[in-house]
């Protein structure tokens, strides 16, 4: 079992940037694939970014190809987002996810989300 806390969200204006970090426990978070989704109000979850096991695979969304980078470092069991040029519609509780397969579906541990807000 994997036990998820994201950390790093917060207010930001338009065009500013943002790191979230999701620590893990468990011993076998560098075995799981990672991802990172989001849920703005009234909307359903989206995936947002993922990366493989070892970290050499990445996958976007559209929405946030070239501004958002996803990475991990599994001796710290810790997962990254680091969001830059954020736009307005980036607002979202934004939450980490163990895989259940690489690169698009998620598996049944979440953490609590970290709430993003960009303003104009």
């Amino acid at each position: 079992q994997v036990q998820l806390v994201e950390s790093g969200g917060g207010l930001v204006q338009a065009g500013g940037s943002l790191r979230l970090s999701c620590a893990a426990s468990g011993r076998t978070f560098s075995s799981y694939p990672m991802g990172w989704f989001r849920q703005a109000p009234g909307k359903e979850r989206e995936l947002v970014a993922t990366i493989s096991w070892g970290g050499s695979g990445t996958y976007y969304a559209d929405s946030v190809k070239g501004r958002f980078t996803v990475s991990r470092d599994n001796a710290k069991n810790t997962v990254y987002l680091q969001m830059n040029s954020l736009k307005p519609e980036d607002t979202a509780v934004y939450y980490c996810n163990a895989l259940r397969g690489y690169p698009t579906i998620p598996g049944d541990y979440w953490g609590q989300g970290t709430q993003v807000t960009v303003s104009s």
